[in-house]
């Protein structure tokens, strides 16, 4: 696989769940729901975890602008995860689970929004390609061994 760097590796994750997240909203029985979920979990802590510990620092340490966005990233995380995880318990075939999950794929559609737009911007402005490559190589360590 192709070494992309930190703006490219992101948007790949963000696509990854926008089509996982189109899958789970469109599913009809118990079982695929939780499978999904299940999926959009993993893939959802491995993603925040690259971007948290290596994206998210660095780009506060190359743009004093970027320190507000940075912040709300963190904090978009904590409450996708706070849904997320009441996702857990309530049943698949429950009328509050559709809606929860509505609810949590509208808060991810904002943070994507949000993050390839406005923190994009920043990055682009205030770090080199060099720079780019180097954290791509990096979120994805960091991807892989939350993965595993």
């Amino acid at each position: 696989m192709a070494e992309l760097n930190a703006l490219d590796l992101i948007k790949d994750d963000h696509d990854r769940l926008k089509k996982m997240f189109k899958r789970a909203l469109a599913a009809d029985d118990a079982g695929t729901r939780s499978e999904l979920l299940h999926q959009i979990r993993a893939e959802l802590v491995a993603h925040e975890r690259m971007e948290e510990d290596i994206f998210y620092p660095a780009l506060r340490d190359a743009s004093e602008k970027a320190k507000d966005i940075v912040l709300e990233g963190y904090e978009e995380h904590h409450v996708i995860d706070l849904i997320l995880d009441e996702m857990f318990t309530v049943p698949e075939d429950a009328d509050q689970w559709s809606a929860k999950l509505k609810v949590l794929h509208e808060n991810l559609e904002h943070h994507i929004e949000e993050e390839e737009g406005e923190m994009f911007k920043r990055a682009r402005k205030s770090m080199s390609q060099d720079m780019l490559d180097d954290l791509g190589r990096r979120m994805r360590q960091a991807k892989e061994s939350a993965s595993a």
